[in-house]
């Protein structure tokens, strides 16, 4: 009993706990106004939202991001891409690079498979982090515009797929991608100490006499 409260506690912390409200309600609207296609994809975006807390990402990643995988979820569920014509480009650019950020935590804190971008490290370090998080945003990017493919192929010709969309949306994730893992090191090039800003500590024992021994 403690444990589930303490995991329903560390669901409901924060801005990013109201979020996850949000979303949970989110799949009983969209039973309502959205039908099964809709609900399949809020319970997607529903499992989504329950990772930041398990890698301790910062609260406003984590709100930005649960508002980030809401918004898209909801797009597609209302068709809101095929209505709105730049709704696609933001989609891509911002909600990209939060899913990359949140991904890179989650390489860092729970596999420990590389750096942790938010620790105070040096700049070769932090540039390493930077492209680790375009990586994972680019990677991304590819296997959504593979998905893409197949959905236009196997399942319903309607979802637009064309070469220069297909470039152009991983360049927007690759793009948001970059922005994101600039944020991410920015705590720890703040926080790392500068070179030569070292305070010399005195020796420790008795001090020396007048002969200097």
């Amino acid at each position: 009993m403690t444990a589930r409260r303490t995991a329903a506690a560390l669901l409901l912390r924060g801005p990013g706990g109201v979020v996850r409200v949000v979303g949970a309600a989110s799949v009983v609207v969209a039973a309502v106004v959205a039908g099964p296609v809709g609900v399949a994809l809020l319970l997607l975006v529903l499992a989504g939202l329950v990772v930041p807390p398990t890698v301790r990402a910062d609260p406003r990643l984590d709100a930005a991001y649960g508002i980030g995988l809401l918004a898209a979820g909801w797009s597609g569920a209302l068709d809101l891409y095929q209505r709105i014509s730049w709704l696609d480009i933001v989609m891509h650019l911002v909600v990209t690079g939060l899913i990359a950020a949140v991904g890179h935590l989650v390489l860092a804190r729970a596999s420990g498979a590389v750096v942790d971008p938010t620790l105070p490290a040096a700049r070769r370090v932090r540039v390493g982090s930077v492209g680790v998080t375009t990586a994972l945003g680019l990677g991304l990017s590819v296997l959504w515009e593979i998905g893409e493919y197949l959905g236009n192929t196997y399942v319903d010709a309607s979802i637009h797929v064309a070469y220069r969309d297909t470039i152009g949306d991983m360049t927007l994730g690759g793009l948001g991608s970059l922005v994101a893992g600039l944020a991410l090191v920015r705590a720890s090039a703040v926080s790392a100490p500068r070179p030569g800003r070292a305070r010399a500590t005195p020796p420790q024992g008795r001090p020396p006499g007048p002969s200097g021994r």
